[in-house]
């Protein structure tokens, strides 16, 4: 099952590399990315979602590893940690969903998968962080910072639902 639009968004409480744990709140807006080491996408796409933190100090941007790591040793915790550690761009705390809880509440598809949450909880933008999926536009148009824009000036947010680009969740058997 996926989140709907106007829906509360569900609680997470994760850790990041660092062992401290997030939860959402805290600003006028959060974005949840679901992202993770080994996508070719999610890595190409990195600097677009390091650049909505960075532009936007007062939205909280929660990047989330929700990936089956037995499958992906890449997706460890390990992993994780060793990337931010080497890694400068990381504006934003890097999560890990070991349980898959989150990922699945969301219903989060790819990697990245992206969610705009307004002040009270509530989604107000599901999907791609852009409409260049190919990576060959050198002007995309940015979703994410038009959904951001419209919840900071409270206003409806023009393209509520993308469809998301990227690998697959790497989700464990049931």
């Amino acid at each position: 099952m996926s989140l709907a639009l106007g829906m509360e968004a569900p609680s997470l409480s994760l850790p990041d590399t660092d062992g401290v744990t997030h939860s959402l709140g805290g600003g006028p807006a959060t974005l949840v990315v679901f992202t993770c080491n080994h996508c070719p996408y999610a890595l190409a796409w990195h600097d677009r979602i390091a650049a909505v933190a960075r532009d936007y100090p007062d939205v909280k941007v929660l990047a989330i590893n929700p990936n089956d790591a037995e499958r992906y040793p890449r997706d460890s915790y390990d992993a994780m940690r060793e990337r931010v550690a080497t890694d400068g761009g990381w504006p934003m705390p890097y999560l890990r969903d070991e349980s898959q809880e989150v990922a699945r509440a969301y219903g989060a598809k790819t990697t990245p998968h992206m969610y705009v949450i307004d002040a009270q909880g509530v989604l107000r933008y599901a999907g791609a962080i852009d409409d260049d999926a190919r990576g060959s536009s050198k002007s995309p148009t940015n979703h994410v910072k038009a959904a951001v824009d419209a919840v900071l000036s409270g206003k409806a947010v023009p393209a509520s639902t993308t469809k998301p680009y990227g690998c697959s969740v790497k989700y464990k058997a049931s």
